[in-house]
């Protein structure tokens, strides 16, 4: 069974930063890219970051230069660094493999940026 568990959200006041972690587990974790993805409330879910079996990351325009994702075949883990946060960051956020339709979501982890 395909599971992914996002852990690292939290309180955070405006500039500051946050260091998601995702680990998945039940399909071998280096045979695709993965992906970070968020959901403000009353809005859809959207794609922020992804990263290739390679390691080559993309990311959206509205964090490029202050997220960075980042993965650990080692571990199955991928990480979303986040700096310079702002309150539209507010969001929970999600991993998942990218362009795998359809898959069940993880819980994500709520990431709340305000002072």
């Amino acid at each position: 069974q395909v599971q992914f568990v996002e852990s690292g959200g939290g309180l955070v006041q405006p500039g500051g930063s946050l260091r998601l972690s995702c680990v998945a587990s039940g399909y071998i974790f280096t045979n695709y890219p993965m992906g970070w993805y968020r959901q403000a409330p009353g809005k859809q879910r959207e794609l922020v970051a992804g990263i290739t079996t390679g390691g080559t990351p993309n990311y959206a325009d509205f964090v490029k230069g202050r997220f960075t994702i980042s993965r650990d075949n080692a571990k199955n883990a991928v990480y979303l660094q986040m700096n310079s946060l702002k309150p539209e960051d507010t969001a929970v956020y999600y991993c998942k493999r990218v362009g795998v339709s359809p898959e069940n979501w993880g819980q994500g982890t709520q990431v709340t940026v305000s002072s």
